[in-house]
């Protein structure tokens, strides 16, 4: 389990090794955010929905404005390059030179759902960090969607550690899937 989330980060950052920081970023926030909201829950001081929120919003707006910048950056210049324009202000039209990270609507959009459902009080906050970093760059719904709920996704990662996965009759019936799927 521990070497897929590796090897998620590590398809990730094949694209573009600096977007990686990206993606790292938003899971160890929601990471975080996740653990300091249970942590108001157990501890219900006076002031503990107030802190929750403030942590719920806070991580909001973080990682929506990662999102916003790389899917929106060039928008919002190019808007307000022409409305300075028509009131006669200059400003100098410059873009963004980026690229649209892989997946970030996606991992995004799933991370976020997991610190809503956190703060909701739906799941309780994953305290593994490479389970929660699975978890937000599972690759087949990093690329395809649709975004999972955390408690569907999250439960079967836990499950994988009971199962016994080195099963060489199901390798051997998985390899042979997967030849007659080539052929």
């Amino acid at each position: 389990m521990y070497l897929d989330a590796g090897g998620q980060l590590f398809f990730y950052m094949s694209w573009n090794p600096q977007y990686a920081i990206l993606i790292a970023l938003s899971t160890v926030l929601t990471y975080i955010s996740g653990i300091l909201m249970e942590r108001c829950n157990l501890l219900k001081c006076a002031n503990s929905d107030f802190r929750k929120k403030v942590i719920l919003i806070s991580c909001l707006i973080v990682n929506l404005a990662i999102l916003a910048i790389f899917k929106y950056g060039n928008f919002f210049l190019e808007s307000l390059h022409a409305v300075l324009q028509a009131f006669g202000i200059g400003m100098v039209n410059r873009r963004l030179d980026l690229l649209l990270p892989v997946g970030i609507s996606f991992y995004t959009f799933q991370a976020l759902e997991y610190s809503i459902d956190v703060y909701r009080g739906d799941i309780a906050a994953e305290k593994n960090l490479l389970r929660h970093a699975l978890f937000v760059s599972f690759f087949p719904q990093l690329v395809a969607s649709p975004i999972e709920r955390s408690g569907n996704l999250l439960r079967q990662i836990r499950e994988m550690e009971r199962m016994h996965l080195w099963n060489a009759k199901r390798i051997t019936s998985g390899a042979i899937l997967m030849v007659w799927g080539c052929f």
